[in-house]
């Protein structure tokens, strides 16, 4: 079930915004647990490109995913600018690495548009929605779709 289909048209949703190599994502507020300054993460053979290795959070093994490279882009530098979100969708966590958090967003449902079908565009699927705050263009992420699929595979 997609993020539009959750809500009604009149709701409004709250979305956390950041930057991603000079574009702006955002996710639902609801899924983010708190965000963290970098942190140096633990490499784990044979995990996918995408993760960058895994943290420790107050004894929990969190897997950190580059969120750059997860959607086909230059990893991120990974350095004291850049900040780790960590989400949660049903009983999965994960952190996001990303340049910069940008913004708290309160729009209504009716603001956000379905991305257009784009058959040779693997990105597409990992974006939800799209919405423009201030004359740019903002980028709904699909956490179910970004996120690795199973313990196995962060691991």
């Amino acid at each position: 079930m997609t993020l539009m289909e959750n809500h009604t048209p009149n709701a409004e949703i709250e979305l956390l915004s950041f930057r991603l190599a000079e574009q702006e994502y955002s996710v639902d507020i609801m899924s983010v647990r708190e965000i963290r300054g970098w942190t140096r993460a633990t490499p784990l053979p044979h995990a996918p490109a995408y993760v960058r290795g895994v943290i420790n959070l107050r004894g929990t093994v969190l897997p950190v995913v580059d969120l750059s490279t997860r959607l086909g882009m230059a990893p991120v530098a990974g350095d004291a600018r850049n900040v780790i979100i960590v989400v949660q969708v049903g009983n999965q966590s994960a952190g996001l690495l990303v340049d910069a958090v940008s913004d708290i967003l309160a729009l209504p449902m009716s603001d956000l548009q379905a991305p257009p079908e784009l058959a040779a565009d693997t990105a597409h699927s990992f974006i939800s929605a799209l919405t423009i705050v201030d004359g740019g263009m903002i980028r709904v992420l699909d956490l179910t779709a970004v996120l690795p699929e199973s313990r196995v595979e962060a691991a």
